[in-house]
């Protein structure tokens, strides 16, 4: 099982005792937190899309360090000119493991979030990975005017059809809509 999650203002892909490193949190050494926004659930052929994040679904994740990255020289020149600035800079980073995911059930209130939950009703859809292309066809069949001319010639592409290229978008939409 993989999700795709927010956390602070980056998207990670994480599985089950992934450690990575996120930019600095608030939290101590130790600490347990729960990831709220759950953006994509994947396992196996089964993946649930947010929109944009999966109501219910969240990881925890524990804190083990806190550390600086690798020091990044930032160097500016202007030919001819005698202008030189050198600069370093090392950026504060967190490191944490992923200790689980769920896809539904209720939180234990006594860990942190890493992220507030904002209060809009998402809605979630869970289709197969096979299915999803079917998918994105039926709902571009629906409202072709909303495309560009551009997408309009890939979908008549993926749709066998000829002598698409030459032809303006009102033309597209309606070989299209046939």
């Amino acid at each position: 099982m993989y999700a795709i999650v927010e956390i602070a203002g980056q998207q990670f892909k994480i599985e089950k005792d992934q450690k990575l490193f996120v930019h600095r949190l608030q939290e101590d050494e130790g600490a347990s937190i729960n990831i709220d926004k759950v953006l994509l659930l994947g396992n196996g052929d089964n993946i649930t899309l947010g929109a944009p994040a999966i109501e219910g679904a969240f990881a925890e994740a524990k804190v083990l360090s806190h550390l600086k990255g690798d020091k990044v020289i930032v160097f500016k020149k202007k030919r001819r000119k005698g202008y030189r600035k050198k600069n370093g800079h090392r950026q504060y980073l967190t490191q944490i493991q992923i200790s689980n995911i769920s896809a539904s059930g209720k939180k234990s209130e006594s860990k942190k979030t890493a992220a507030p939950v904002k209060e809009d009703k998402p809605v979630a859809k869970t289709v197969k990975a096979k299915d999803a292309v079917e998918a994105k066809v039926e709902d571009t069949s629906t409202n072709l005017s909303s495309h560009t001319v551009a997408e309009l010639k890939e979908l008549a592409k993926e749709r066998g059809l000829e002598g698409y290229s030459a032809l303006k978008k009102a033309e597209l939409i309606e070989l299209l809509s046939k």
